[in-house]
């Protein structure tokens, strides 16, 4: 299965996260199928950005997104397309 989650690669006390898609039995930092985004908590402004049309791709397939992903998703506005558009 496929697992939409986040992948640090920030420095001590700056998170820097990479939204990625990646097989649910590997590391969180362990090798990606393929990179969707990025999300910067410690910014000011636009702190996500996302290739949308990759991820409702990895999304339609089958892929789920973790607890903190799909929240981040939702503020998006990205998960209610998804779910519309599976209908």
């Amino acid at each position: 299965m496929v697992k939409i989650r986040l992948q640090r690669v920030g420095t001590k006390k700056r998170p820097f996260y990479r939204l990625v898609a990646i097989d649910h039995r590997k590391r969180r930092d362990g090798a990606v199928l393929e990179s969707l985004g990025q999300y910067q908590p410690v910014i000011k402004g636009e702190q996500l950005t996302l290739d949308e049309e990759r991820v409702l791709k990895w999304l339609n397939v089958g892929a789920q997104p973790t607890d903190t992903v799909l929240d981040l998703l939702k503020k998006q506005g990205l998960w209610k397309k998804f779910s519309s558009a599976s209908k």
